[in-house]
């Protein structure tokens, strides 16, 4: 009896086109959420220039769509709603040109098969009609009146399977869900007029704009941030991309505020995203993250977007391409485009100031104000420093900052400060060179003050603060440079445009990987570790470190951590592995410079084209004359 009624439950069976029709359609929509997604691109794809989303209760009680597009004619709306019914593709073969955002005819039939379906619909404003459908009732049409275009409206979803129904999210969640769809569509398409209403309140508008920047601030970013925004537009065989980003001023600590859209989708890709991350690379203090969002504009054959029901993923034909494309885009305009007005503004034009948003009414509120001009002196409108010609640069490249370099990059530092004096004296700033590795040094101040060239404004050292600050009075404005940081960009610097000098390992390190992608990478980019200064031999899991940059100093561990960090560099193999030599070789907190030393490295620090450390904090806080005489009230 018992092993009779297990062979009748395993039978093959045909499922009756009904319940077939709801399993699928959880495919499609499996909350309020997916039928947002899927009547906008419904009304996106009509060409609809207003579009209006209306949900209550989260979505689950109604979830409508309102559009002035082209709308349908009778015979269209009673089979829109159909399995597989579209007016978009006719064969497999039109997959391959298809430019519209749905394609395959699901959405609809979908939302009749789990909830009450109505459309309204009207294809010059004089004859309208309306359909009406659900899992357990048919269709029927009737006339009516409306203006131009359609409305979807999708009733009591799930009621009739309770067992999809229990397992959505509370109404306030799903609301969220479904206002951040409607975000996504009103930033790919820019152009268009889009309103959201909840529960009868009208909480999103956002009117067409002229780009993809004013759009990305209008709907995500505080007033003051959208000054922050950049557009950046590049294009490879096949693509083009246009990227939003936001300058060093405006990062976040994670990294939900980026977006990859190819041909107006919002898609989940982790490599377009890295390039995102790449490209911005050393100009964001570490862990904090870029805001914006990479548009791919594809030839349809080139990418298949039907690998997933919700077309929330892509297969690019050449998806390398783009990525490089995007991070060289962005790493370009950061480091030149970006930096080209650094020698301040075109004739004629005045240069941009920005208000600053505070009362520097107190001392809390002073902090606040260097922070914030730290910020603000930064590009796109970055003016030349006080004093400082545009394009005036030193003969001789920034000064040696290696505190008594031996080998090349590990500093001997002198024991902190006690009690406000130095137990072995201060360090010798700059007084060995390594192999070229570092340039002449330039020239020092003479009785504390020095021309930064004829004409300029003279810089005053004006002394040091808590054995890690140096203070310089320039002209109107009062510097406080992180002698740490600057001198970490000055090696950077010197790390990428010079040879990085090796040393043979007396004890050469032998270690074992411990994954096959481990031994992937090391074979792969043996000659470019090389040229690092990292040598290595070996293979199949067994390796071993005969050369590292001269001075290196530290233990097997960590130097195969850090060879094995290299890794999530892609591309960017040399300058993370000149950040890594920098921060390790630069000055530490508490190491004291004497003055000549320090005049030194201001001099350098000031003459740097990036003032921000290869992790991205800023090299200095400039606080103005009248900032300070804020402070203390002083008029």
């Amino acid at each position: 009896m018992e092993s009779g009624t297990l062979v009748e439950r395993t039978r093959v069976r045909v499922l009756p086109p009904e319940e077939a029709r709801k399993i699928a359609a959880g495919e499609v929509v499996d909350r309020p959420a997916a039928l947002v997604r899927e009547f906008l691109d419904n009304a996106i794809d009509a060409g609809g220039t207003t579009i209006e989303l209306i949900i209550e209760g989260g979505g689950i009680r109604r979830t409508e769509v309102i559009d002035d597009g082209s709308g349908m004619g009778r015979e269209d709306l009673a089979l829109c709603w159909q399995t597989h019914a579209t007016s978009k593709i006719r064969s497999l073969g039109d997959l391959l040109t298809a430019e519209t955002l749905g394609f395959r005819g699901e959405a609809l039939a979908a939302a009749a098969a789990v909830s009450r379906l109505e459309i309204l619909t009207s294809t010059d404003g004089r004859e309208a009609w309306r359909l009406a459908v659900g899992p357990a009732e048919n269709y029927r049409i009737e006339q009516f009146r409306r203006a131009k275009g359609t409305s979807v409206r999708s009733l009591g979803l799930f009621d009739t399977i309770p067992a999809r129904k229990r397992f959505l999210k509370r109404e306030g969640s799903e609301a969220a869900l479904c206002r951040q769809i409607f975000i996504e569509k009103a930033l790919a398409f820019y152009t268009l007029n889009f309103r959201f209403t909840q529960d009868g309140a009208l909480k999103l508008f956002f009117p067409a704009v002229s780009s993809r920047k004013e759009r990305f601030a209008n709907a995500l970013l505080e007033k003051q941030e959208g000054a922050f925004l950049h557009e950046i537009n590049a294009q490879g065989e096949g693509f083009s991309v246009a990227i939003v980003v936001g300058g060093p001023e405006l990062f976040r600590n994670d990294r939900r505020q980026q977006y990859i859209f190819a041909n107006g989708r919002r898609i989940q890709d982790y490599s377009m995203q890295q390039a995102l991350e790449y490209g911005t690379q050393g100009w964001f203090p570490n862990g904090t993250h870029p805001v914006g969002a990479v548009y791919i504009d594809v030839d349809p054959s080139l990418a298949d977007f039907n690998i997933h029901p919700a077309k929330r993923e892509v297969r690019f034909k050449d998806g390398g391409a783009i990525h490089h494309c995007i991070t060289s885009a962005l790493r370009n305009y950061m480091h030149h485009s970006t930096l080209a007005s650094q020698g301040g503004p075109a004739a004629g034009q005045a240069p941009h100031q920005y208000a600053l948003p505070y009362a520097a009414s107190s001392p809390a509120s002073i902090t606040a104000a260097m922070a914030m001009d730290a910020l603000l002196e930064w590009p796109p409108e970055f003016a030349p420093l006080p004093g400082r010609r545009p394009g005036d640069h030193t003969d001789t490249g920034p000064a040696d900052l290696g505190t008594k370099y031996s080998d090349g990059m590990a500093a001997e530092h002198s024991p902190a400060y006690g009690n406000g004096e130095a137990d072995t004296g201060p360090v010798d700033f700059g007084t060995k060179y390594s192999d070229g590795m570092v340039a002449e040094r330039i020239p020092a101040y003479g009785n504390g003050e020095a021309d930064i060239d004829p004409g300029a404004v003279k810089l005053r050292f004006a002394g040091r603060l808590f054995n890690l600050f140096l203070l310089v009075e320039w002209g109107e404005k009062l510097f406080i440079i992180d002698q740490h940081a600057a001198h970490e960009r000055i090696l950077y610097e010197k790390f990428l445009s010079n040879p990085i000098p090796t040393q043979e390992l007396l004890i050469p390190i032998p270690f074992s990987t411990e994954s096959e992608e481990d031994d992937t990478f090391l074979a792969a980019h043996r000659e470019e570790l090389n040229k690092l200064g990292i040598g290595i031999t070996g293979g199949d899991g067994g390796w071993t470190i005969e050369a590292l940059p001269s001075g290196w100093q530290l233990g097997d561990g960590e130097t195969l951590e850090e060879i094995l960090n290299l890794k999530a560099a892609g591309k960017n193999m040399a300058e993370h592995w000149a950040a890594t030599l920098a921060c390790h070789g630069a000055i530490k907190d508490g190491d004291y410079l004497d003055d000549t030393a320090a005049r030194e490295l201001i001099e350098a620090a000031l003459a740097l084209k990036i003032p921000r450390c290869p992790h991205g904090r800023p090299l200095w806080v400039e606080i103005s004359r009248d900032d300070l005489f804020r402070g203390v009230q002083r008029t």
